[in-house]
């Protein structure tokens, strides 16, 4: 990587550092256990991985965009990793060099007709068959072939898409539906929008917010969608002088606007609850006249250290997540907000059967994050969201996890009858392995190991895709 004179743990730690290859492996080795033949279908992980050395000072969120997949089909499991072939990837594989500098650099620097690079890194999401990559700075999406990971270029739903899409977007999966939100410097701040199951876009609104905001998530129920308002975004004095500081503002509330699924912007209803930052949600769903919201509530979303130090120092606290399970009722009849905690774990990442996405939904999969410098993800924590109990499994000593996925089995019988999946390193022997938990008994810890034949660098966001959609 870069010379420089600081440590970056990000770009010099084997957890997070690059691979070079592309691969498809058409048979995983099992390690340990026996691959059930009911699991049917893929899981597919984003994240970043740098295809040259940066320019400038790396920051984790600047890394190329690289899927890494699994497929499971009548118990036999492949492998295949691929670069998101943006429009700033193919010109730096041109140049043969990075040409974009990162988000600790001046961004004055970089080519005028992309001043921040889209790196696709974020997160990804199945739509009209086909995978879409996804930029948390919200940029254009990228569809690729989900069974092998080329990708085919900027989905613009016919041409019709004229704003950019944020990372945490929904596809409802009862209907097929697209459902996205944009934000950005510009008047009104937010847009919001549909896409059918087809691609087609069929419904665009602008949103209103009162200045700037940095929004990370959304959530969708049947007939509603929740965007959000949060007292964390850059301070409009230092905007004015050209400086970009974000601050955290506690005298400010926390505001969701509950929104039609096809409704403009004299439809939404803003409902105020305490302070705080979300990252991600878990789900939300329609109760008689409520809305019930489940996420990762950060409370303190500004650590004490961002404030002090250069901007590695800054990076690193800005990046060590502590979040707790919570819950936000809203009544749509009263405007009264009930809200509370569930857990006092520091957990994130949450994964859910996605068969249930905006319908009531029980159990979430969050990671368990250490108090390492950097995130590390050293567990699997499966919530009650209904109770806050729970059950922890912990990946022992050196090894570290991603976000997994659900893998439901084809007739599942209720919410829970299926698999939990993940990628798993042990820095220690700087290998990955891929880990099958049986949802059910996830007390009993693994049921299968697989070997991956390469590392798998630590990512972001993953999905899984149901085998009678993928095989189709």
């Amino acid at each position: 990587m870069i010379e420089t004179t600081y440590r970056n743990p990000y770009n010099t730690d084997s957890l997070y550092s690059p691979i070079k290859d592309e691969i498809y492996v058409d048979e995983l080795k099992v390690i340990e256990g026996k691959v059930p033949v009911d699991i049917y279908g893929a899981y597919v992980r984003n994240g970043p991985n740098p295809k040259h050395e940066p320019k400038g000072r790396y920051h984790w969120f600047d890394g190329d965009g690289m899927l890494h997949a699994v497929y499971f089909e009548n118990g036999k499991v492949s492998y295949r990793n691929r670069y998101i072939q943006t429009k700033a990837f193919q010109h730096e594989a041109i140049e043969g060099k990075a040409i974009w500098a990162g988000l600790m650099e001046n961004k004055k620097q970089n080519p005028f007709f992309e001043k921040e690079k889209n790196t696709s890194n974020t997160d990804v999401v199945f739509h009209n068959n086909n995978l879409l990559t996804l930029w948390y700075r919200s940029g254009q999406p990228y569809k690729v072939d989900a069974r092998t990971l080329e990708t085919i270029g900027v989905e613009d739903f016919g041409g019709k898409l004229t704003c950019n899409i944020s990372a945490h977007s929904k596809v409802d999966e009862a209907t097929g539906e697209f459902i996205f939100f944009d934000y950005g410097n510009v008047y009104p701040y937010m847009m919001y929008g549909v896409a059918s199951a087809a691609g087609e876009l069929t419904h665009f609104a602008p949103i209103e917010l009162p200045g700037p905001r940095l929004p990370h998530d959304m959530a969708i129920t049947k007939n509603y969608s929740i965007l959000m308002d949060l007292p964390l975004f850059n301070d409009p004095e230092s905007a004015k002088l050209g400086r970009y500081s974000v601050k955290f503002f506690r005298d400010l509330p926390s505001r969701f606007g509950i929104i039609p699924r096809y409704g403009g912007a004299d439809t939404i209803r803003w409902f105020e609850a305490s302070p705080c930052y979300i990252y991600h949600v878990i789900n939300a769903w329609e109760e008689g006249e409520e809305i019930v919201l489940t996420g990762c509530r950060v409370k303190e979303p500004m650590p004490p250290s961002s404030k002090e130090g250069g901007p590695i120092e800054r990076m690193l606290a800005f990046l060590r997540l502590d979040a707790q399970l919570h819950y936000w009722r809203f009544n749509l009849k009263t405007g009264q907000v009930k809200e509370g905690e569930l857990c006092d774990m520091n957990t994130e990442f949450p994964v859910i059967n996605l068969d249930y996405i905006g319908q009531k939904s029980r159990f979430s999969y969050n990671v368990h994050i250490d108090s390492s410098e950097t995130m590390k993800f050293n567990g699997v924590v499966k919530y009650d969201t209904w109770t806050g109990k729970s059950l922890k499994y912990m990946f022992g000593e050196g090894r570290y996890g991603n976000e997994g996925a659900y893998a439901p089995k084809p007739n599942a019988k209720n919410e829970d009858d299926g698999y939990f999946v993940t990628y798993v390193y042990d820095e220690r022997e700087d290998k990955s392995e891929l880990i099958i938990m049986d949802a059910a008994q996830f007390e009993l810890g693994p049921i299968a190991r697989l070997e991956i034949p390469q590392k798998i660098p630590m990512g972001f966001h993953a999905t899984w895709i149901n085998g009678n959609k993928l095989f189709a």
